[in-house]
């Protein structure tokens, strides 16, 4: 699925930047609201899996705190964040147009970077990788939450 949209035209040497996700957010009262909405689900996804995981009602109870339902809201809302993957020219034209302060992770010789723009602290946290766009997008969206959402949650 990573790779859905993520097209190189080596003739050409363009490449088209694809985005995958839900979440970008314009205002802080947005991204609130969506955090909010994710309790409920994580609750249900929480209680789905230790349903399958044949938990009787005291190992629940015993198991499944508030910590494990909070874990599973930010997971959740940090694995819906809008990301961009492009070319490393796609993400330097990108960050140009805007005076944003820039959070990479990786390395700045590395051609390709995904990317999700933290409007609200205009911010951008971005990563590159060679080889593994799953594992980069994994890494901004936990990036991005850990170091700019969560504060606005608290």
């Amino acid at each position: 699925m990573a790779d859905e949209g993520v097209h190189d035209t080596e003739a050409e040497g363009i490449r088209e930047i694809a985005a995958e996700g839900v979440y970008e957010f314009e205002s802080v009262d947005a991204a609130r609201e969506a955090y909010e909405s994710a309790g409920p689900v994580a609750q249900t996804v929480v209680k789905e899996t230790a349903k399958a995981m044949a938990f009787d009602n005291t190992e629940y109870d015993e198991r499944v705190t508030g910590d494990v339902i909070e874990t599973a809201r930010e997971a959740l809302f940090a694995s819906l964040l809008r990301v961009y993957h492009g070319s490393r020219e796609n993400f330097e034209a990108w960050c140009a147009d805007r005076e944003w302060t820039v959070d990479l992770a990786g390395s700045e010789s590395v051609e390709s970077v995904v990317w999700h723009p933290v409007a609200v602290e205009e911010t951008v946290v971005a990563a590159s990788y060679q080889a593994e766009p799953d594992a980069a997008a994994a890494t901004v969206r936990r990036r991005a939450f850990g170091r700019h959402y969560r504060e606005l949650f608290e």
